[in-house]
């Protein structure tokens, strides 16, 4: 691999959805875990599992649900309007690579489902209902605990020349998820990635501007930078 700075590869590490069948060596894919362990996780918990799916079998079934669950939300987009900051060129672009992912990614060489083992406030029944309602949102906060070892996935993809892309609408089926991985029940996924190499090229990340995203001290205050 040739070295490749890091803002480099987090100013590249755009959504590849379209991939090419080859294998993916499994050394390549310890590294891109390894990347992903050196993540933070709530209290150092480190909760994490990492399902690596290479079984044609399982890659299929995984495939077929993933198809199920697009037909919810291509529901959801027909009713949603086109982003403000894509042209109705891009926005075909970007449509035409979520529907090839909807109908091939069961074809990636290997699929990847990062999931969380039961979190530590999951024997909160004991607690006074006061403090039980404050954590209402614990589930929100789980996330925290595996998303940023995603996000190190993601760049760790980029930097092997890999691609891959954040997907969740796997979870409109879970519990068929977790039979296809024979999960036990105190684990629960929050992704589904497929990696492989590109059919095309990286690019460089298109986003808003800062100030259009960010605020100073108060919402409407625009971030100055």
């Amino acid at each position: 691999m040739a070295e490749t700075g890091l803002f480099e590869v987090m100013y590249s590490a755009g959504a590849i959805r379209r991939l090419r069948p080859d294998p993916v060596p499994d050394e390549v894919i310890t590294k891109v875990l390894d990347a992903a362990i050196r993540a933070p996780s709530g209290s150092n918990a480190q909760s994490w599992l990492f399902m690596v799916v290479k079984d044609a079998g399982k890659r299929k079934q995984l495939g077929a649900v993933y198809k199920k669950a697009s037909e919810i939300l291509m529901k959801l987009y027909a009713g949603a309007p086109r982003p403000e900051h894509m042209d109705e060129k891009k926005y075909a672009r970007f449509m035409q690579s979520v529907q090839h992912l909807f109908d091939h990614m069961g074809d990636a060489p290997v699929l990847l489902v990062p999931c969380l083992k039961a979190s530590m406030w999951s024997g909160n029944t004991n607690l006074p209902a006061d403090i039980k309602a404050r954590m209402a949102g614990s589930v929100r906060i789980a996330g925290s605990s595996i998303y940023p070892a995603v996000q190190n996935i993601i760049l760790a993809c980029r930097a092997f020349g890999l691609g891959t892309v954040l997907t969740t609408i796997h979870a409109f089926f879970e519990e068929e998820v977790r039979a296809i991985l024979n999960l036990p029940p105190d684990v629960q996924t929050y992704a589904l990635m497929p990696i492989g190499y590109p059919q095309g090229h990286h690019f460089p990340v298109k986003r808003k501007s800062v100030n259009e995203v960010a605020c100073l001290d108060s919402y409407g205050k625009a971030w100055p930078g």
